[in-house]
C-alpha cells in the first residue's frame, strides 16, 4: 500500500487529501474562500494567500487524524506547483517542504491542470493514453492532447475569457450573485421555452473553419449586455440565463467534435469547475452517445473543483516514476512544465 498526501492551494480553495495507491480516497478536506471573495466578485490574490496561510495547517491535522495515519506511513507528498496565484502556491509549497524536511518524505510537483484530468482515476481505471483533455473552469478553457503523465500538448485555448469567467461576468450583468455558475444554471433550468422561440444571442465564432479550434467568450458577454439594453420593462433573467448557457455550451461541444475529427482520438476526459453543471454533463453525455466516443468526467462534484485528492492522485504516478524535486523547487503562474524547471 502506498499512501500519499496532496496539497492544493493554487487559487481560492485550500485542500489537503490522502490517497492510497493513487486510486482510493482516504481523506479529503477542502476550505472554500467563496464567501470571502464574494464582495469583490472575484478572487483577490492577497486575501487568498492569507486565507490559505490561516487554514492549511488545521486542514492537515484534521486530514491526518481522519486517515488515522502517521507521517511515517506516507510515501510521498504531492503539491500543486503551477499554474496558479504565486502567493497562494507558495503557501502549499512551504507546507510540502516542511513535511519533506521533517519527515524525510520525497516531494512530487504537480501541474494543477493535469491533476484535474487525472482525478477520474479515483472513480475509474484511467483510460489508455492518448486522451483529449477538456478543461473548463474559471481560469482555463482549453483542449489538450494528453499523451502521458507530464506530457500535455495544447490543441485549443481561449483567446479571451474562460467559460467560468464568462458565467461570473454575465451573472454580474444580470445582477445575480457571485460565483455565477450555480445561479445561472438554476435560472436557466427554470425557463420554459415558448414554441418556435429563437435565441436572442448570436452563435459564437460562426466564421471559424472546420479546422479552427478555439474558444472565445468575451463577445457572448457583450451580446448579453446589448440585449439587455435593447429591452424595455423587466429583463427576462431566466430567458437570458438559458440562452447564454446554451450558446456557451454549444461552442464546447463543437470544439470537442472538431478535436476528435482532427486527432482521431475518441477518448475525452472533461474536467474543471464548470463540469459541476448538470446541463453540461447531460449535453456531453448525449454528444458522446451520438458520436460514439468515450466520455469521462468526475462523477463527484467535489472532484470538479480544486481539491487535494486530484493532486495526490497524479502525484502517485510521478512517485512511481521517481520524479522527485528538491526543497528548492519553484512555483509559477505559467502552465508549461518546461517554463519553470
Amino acid at each position: 500500500m502506498v499512501y500519499g498526501i496532496g496539497i492544493e492551494s493554487s487559487c481560492d480553495e485550500t485542500s489537503i487529501a490522502i490517497v492510497k495507491d493513487g486510486k482510493e480516497l482516504v481523506s479529503l478536506k477542502v476550505y472554500s474562500q467563496i464567501e470571502t471573495h464574494s464582495p469583490y466578485r472575484g478572487v483577490v490574490p492577497e486575501i487568498a494567500s492569507r486565507a490559505h496561510l490561516e487554514k492549511i495547517n488545521s486542514l492537515l491535522s484534521v486530514c491526518m487524524e481522519e486517515a488515522n495515519l502517521k507521517f511515517s506511513d506516507l510515501q510521498y507528498v504531492a503539491v500543486t506547483g503551477y499554474p496558479g496565484l504565486v502567493g497562494s502556491l507558495m503557501i502549499g509549497a512551504q507546507l510540502a517542504r516542511c513535511i519533506s524536511l521533517v519527515h524525510s518524505i520525497p516531494i512530487v510537483l504537480v501541474n494543477h491542470l493535469e491533476a484535474h484530468l487525472t482525478v477520474i482515476g479515483l472513480e475509474n481505471d484511467l483510460p489508455a493514453f492518448p486522451w483529449l483533455g477538456v478543461l473548463l473552469s474559471g481560469g482555463n478553457t482549453s483542449i489538450y492532447i494528453y499523451k502521458g503523465f507530464g506530457h500535455l500538448e495544447l490543441l485549443a485555448d481561449t483567446r479571451d475569457d474562460s467559460l467560468g469567467e464568462a458565467f461570473d461576468k454575465v451573472s454580474a450583468i444580470l445582477g445575480l450573485p457571485y460565483p455565477g455558475g450555480p445561479i445561472i444554471e438554476k435560472m436557466a433550468s427554470s425557463y420554459e421555452i415558448p414554441k418556435g422561440e429563437k435565441s436572442p444571442l448570436p452563435k459564437l465564432l460562426k466564421e471559424d473553419t472546420p479546422d479552427t479550434i478555439r474558444f472565445s467568450y468575451s463577445g457572448l458577454k457583450t451580446a448579453v449586455l446589448y440585449y439587455l439594453k435593447s429591452l424595455t420593462g423587466t429583463a427576462p433573467i431566466e430567458k437570458i440565463a438559458y440562452y447564454f448557457q446554451k450558446t456557451a455550451f454549444e461552442l464546447v461541444v463543437r470544439n470537442i467534435t472538431k478535436a476528435i475529427e482532427k486527432t482521431q482520438i475518441k477518448t475525452v476526459v472533461a474536467a474543471g469547475g464548470v463540469l459541476a453543471n448538470e446541463t453540461l454533463r447531460s449535453t456531453l453525455q448525449l454528444e458522446a452517445q451520438n458520436r460514439a466516443f468515450r466520455l469521462y468526467y468526475p462523477q463527484k462534484k467535489i472532484y470538479c473543483t480544486d481539491n487535494g485528492a486530484m493532486v495526490a492522485c497524479l502525484g502517485y504516478h510521478f512517485w512511481k516514476e521517481k520524479k522527485f524535486v528538491g526543497l528548492d523547487f519553484k512555483v509559477s503562474p505559467k502552465r508549461n512544465f518546461e517554463q519553470i524547471l
